[in-house]
């Protein structure tokens, strides 16, 4: 192996440098040349592929924009939602570009993913995927690249919020991004010290919603409780949007000893930011192994972070394990259905937090 591509596709996530870092400088350890797909798979269907190793003599080093890159946010390489690679034209054109390479490391969530699989099936192409989403969806791995950031970022957010709530004797609704998924949500809510969360996968109806935040705040404002600010995180999925609850359940409120709920956004202030200790270290780890992959000659495949299940690949890391990308599709779709152990192990955990998160 001498030549191999790295692109990073989808919704950015902070850590995702960490994992091109890995494959660069492990590569250049190596001696093989490493190169960057700038624009995700659009850049690779226009062929934008430039060199993150240059020589040295006899070695191979790697450009120092990658080692400057390892604290920031975001992707040195850009990213894209790629409508041309959903056709066979535009695969078959990204097929082209990586003819001279030997490999491809893809990092990103599942759909960017998906597009690695595609790869490797239809065009025989020996592709590595990485997971890294903020929604933390994606099947076969405990954490993607960029999850615990986002969690970092919520909350410290939700500490500056509460501060204010309790000036005011305020409840807010803090809204957490996420897609489908409510993870960040969930994981959130106990670390901030949320007296009520709501995700998608609660299934309940808006009216079940608002008559539950309403009855929340009722009882956290209570004289007898004595609380001075009610918080309260939402996930992205719920079809019932934080502008709309609060509007409902002031409307409910009305009267009720000068309580005021406000709704909050968090939105894309989650995704960006210099990624923790975990993400620099998780993105390190899985870029090495994936290197490592590819150097064994496996493809269609993901590198996944200490998995949940029992039978994945052993890697030379004891906490990384292989598993292929069929099987990480069929996992992530699970954990959007309900039907996967690992969303029922989360809901009974919430379940359990649940009546004590208001006390």
């Amino acid at each position: 192996m001498s030549r191999v591509a790295v692109l990073t596709s989808g919704g950015d996530a902070p850590g995702m440098n960490a994992a091109i870092r890995a494959v660069v400088k492990v590569g250049a350890g190596r001696g093989v040349e490493v190169f960057g797909v700038e624009g995700g798979y659009d850049g690779l269907i226009e062929s934008r592929i430039r060199p993150l190793t240059y020589s040295v003599g006899d070695r191979l080093m790697p450009e120092r924009a990658v080692d400057l890159a390892l604290g920031e946010g975001g992707t040195l390489l850009g990213s894209s939602r790629s409508a041309a690679f959903m056709e066979a034209e535009g695969r078959a054109r990204a097929a082209g570009a990586l003819a001279d390479f030997d490999g491809l490391v893809v990092i990103g969530g599942n759909g960017s993913l998906a597009g690695a699989h595609a790869l490797a099936t239809e065009h025989e192409m020996r592709v590595i995927g990485i997971p890294a989403s903020i929604d933390n969806d994606i099947g076969c791995t405990s954490l993607a690249i960029g999850v615990d950031t986002a969690l970092n970022t919520i909350v410290d957010a939700c500490s500056k919020i509460s501060d204010t709530a309790r000036a005011h004797r305020r409840a807010f609704v803090v809204e957490v991004m996420g897609r489908q998924s409510g993870y960040l949500a969930m994981a959130s809510a106990v670390a901030a010290g949320a007296d009520a969360v709501l995700f998608r996968e609660q299934g309940r109806s808006a009216e079940a919603i608002i008559e539950s935040v309403e009855a929340v705040v009722r009882e956290s404002f209570d004289s007898d409780v004595g609380k001075r600010r009610v918080l309260i995180i939402k996930a992205e999925g719920v079809l019932l949007s934080a502008t709309d609850l609060v509007r409902e359940v002031n409307d409910r409120l009305a009267g009720f000893g000068g309580v005021e709920t406000r709704a909050i956004v968090l939105g894309h202030l989650i995704r960006g930011g210099s990624p923790s200790y975990m993400d620099r270290m998780v993105g390190g780890r899985l870029g090495l192994m994936a290197l490592h992959a590819l150097s064994d000659g496996a493809t269609d495949e993901m590198v996944a972070w200490r998995p949940p299940l029992e039978d994945g690949i052993e890697t030379p890391d004891s906490r990384v394990q292989r598993f292929s990308l069929g099987r990480v599709a069929e996992e992530s779709a699970a954990l959007l259905d309900g039907s996967s152990r690992v969303m029922q192990r989360r809901m009974r955990m919430i379940e359990t937090v649940e009546g004590v998160l208001a006390l």
